[in-house]
């Protein structure tokens, strides 16, 4: 037996009756020879740690924009922390946690610069609408490597929907969505507290009753409560109790800092700036970088938010200042 069927027949002896076997994946679009040591979800999991989109994340922003600070979390580092959350209760359920932390490492390839305002910006522009799930798919299915990853249909399918109505096929997706929650939820308290958006004696106190008064607390009892109401079950879930604690928290952050806050003063330049650069390039398509003029599958604006999307925030900014800010007159 070769290292992989190894690792595959320890799937079937300990993993759970609901977990997604490796050796029964759906597959990738173009079948590919399997690999003699990794599983498909392993070669999946190294496939995104690998690809540019990746890297990228760690310069885009996740709330604050431009923050002064080295530890305010970026797009990479929240992804790592939904990845951590994500193994942890995946391990713990005997899920496949190969399958799960794939998941949770592409769930945001196809975010914007400047986070959600990002998103916003192109959505109001892009006549067919934008949604960075749908993005991040298109990533790994179109746009790295020229012709995408080939990733396995499960990891797809928890890609497109960690976020949205549809819940993923897979319980290992269904992880990603609760943990993707779990993760920004806590570490945006921590950030806005950091940043003096609000204070400890701000937060609902009913919420810090339930779930905790530190961060390190709030994580343990979302967690613990997570694999504890899944056990056994077809479906991932918490408890109602702490769900509603988890949820009122959210509204909490959506109300005092995600919308209107300080840390949102500076949103509305930076979606002028994602939709004045959509609108150029498509006026221009002839600035656009060459791997996208010559890209057929799709129309101009489809190309234009391609390129957009994968700006970090630094580089949107960069080629705002090249195509709008006059310079001055260099004297030879």
């Amino acid at each position: 037996m070769s290292i992989r069927e190894k690792w595959e027949e320890t799937e079937r002896l300990i993993l759970s009756p609901y977990a997604a076997l490796s050796s029964a994946t759906k597959g990738r679009k173009c079948p590919e020879p399997p690999c003699a040591i990794r599983t498909e979800y392993q070669r999946d999991r190294d496939r995104i740690i690998h690809c540019k989109a990746f890297r990228r994340l760690k310069h885009k922003t996740q709330v604050f924009l431009a923050p002064e600070g080295d530890h305010f979390r970026t797009r990479l580092t929240h992804t790592l922390e939904v990845a951590q959350i994500s193994r942890t209760v995946a391990r713990a359920l005997r899920l496949n946690e190969d399958l799960t932390e794939a998941i949770a490492l592409g769930h945001d390839l196809g975010h914007t610069p400047f986070g959600h305002a990002g998103e916003e910006a192109l959505n109001k522009v892009f006549s067919e609408g934008f949604k960075h799930n749908v993005q991040s798919l298109r990533v790994v299915e179109k746009l790295e490597q020229s012709k995408g990853l080939n990733l396995t249909w499960e990891v797809r399918d928890g890609i497109l929907n960690h976020t949205g109505p549809d819940l993923p096929a897979t319980l290992e997706g269904q992880i990603v969505k609760i943990a993707d929650r779990v993760a920004y939820i806590n570490h945006d308290i921590d950030d806005a507290l950091r940043g003096g958006i609000i204070t400890e004696g701000d937060l609902p106190r009913d919420c810090l009753e339930i779930l905790g008064y530190r961060h390190r607390d709030r994580i343990n009892t979302m967690v613990n409560d997570l694999i504890a109401s899944s056990q056994g079950k077809a479906i991932i879930t918490m408890s109602p109790e702490v769900k509603e604690a988890t949820d009122k928290l959210r509204s909490y952050l959506f109300e005092h800092v995600y919308i209107g806050s300080l840390a949102k003063a500076e949103e509305a330049k930076a979606k002028r700036l994602v939709q004045d650069l959509f609108h150029f390039y498509c006026n221009h398509p002839e600035s656009l970088p060459e791997e996208y003029r010559t890209k057929e599958d799709a129309g101009l604006e489809r190309l234009v938010c391609d390129y957009i999307a994968g700006m970090t925030d630094n580089y949107a900014t960069a080629q705002y200042t090249k195509l709008f800010i006059p310079r001055g007159f260099k004297v030879l």
